[in-house]
């Protein structure tokens, strides 16, 4: 397994517009959000070791913090030419096998994972009620391997601030994982 660290965008980024289809066929975008308390993202997928070691804790936040008012989507933005399990519609498999709650989106043409500078799966972004980015990074310091136990404690941490109304400390751990599959001819330029 080959690790790759998140990109770590720029605190106060203004979270980059989208619209993607979603497992039902359903187009979901940014707009769809504008009444949340934040937004939460994470560029994921269904093969990789890291995802598939948190992803019972990412239903879990899902379905706590959507209660709570946080808005969640899901992004895979892998090939699924060269990476089959991450096909459109072994998404659909993943969200019936898992019980996400959040709109698991499909990025085919790998446009908004450049927009938000997506590195790796999972890769997480958590915006406050304004849009403006406020956390980017791991979930907690779980890695498949490691004995540590998942418990999303970083990313719960930074998800109670934002409900809140407190800031969140800039010192934050990036998020590890496999990078994300990139089509041939289609790697973004900030690597």
């Amino acid at each position: 397994m080959s690790l790759t660290p998140s990109t770590m965008l720029e605190l106060g980024t203004e979270a980059p517009v989208f619209s993607l289809p979603d497992t039902e066929g359903k187009m979901v975008s940014l707009n769809d959000f504008a009444d949340a308390k934040g937004f939460l993202v994470v560029f994921m997928c269904n093969h990789c070791p890291y995802v598939i070691h948190v992803r019972e804790q990412l239903a879990a936040i899902g379905n706590e913090y959507q209660a709570k008012g946080i808005a969640m989507v899901g992004i895979n933005a892998n090939d699924s030419s060269t990476h089959p399990l991450d096909s459109y519609e072994k998404m659909k498999e993943e969200v019936k096998n898992t019980g996400y709650t959040f709109p698991y989106l499909h990025d085919e043409a790998q446009e908004v994972a450049k927009k938000y500078k997506a590195a790796c799966t999972p890769d997480i972004f958590l915006f406050d009620h304004e849009k403006k980015l406020v956390y980017r990074g791991q979930l907690d310091d779980a890695r498949p391997g490691n004995n540590v136990t998942v418990t999303g404690n970083d990313l719960r941490t930074a998800l109670d601030a934002v409900l809140s109304g407190q800031s969140i400390p800039p010192e934050q751990k990036p998020s590890m994982g496999c990078n994300i599959k990139w089509k041939a001819g289609n790697e973004p330029s900030y690597f």
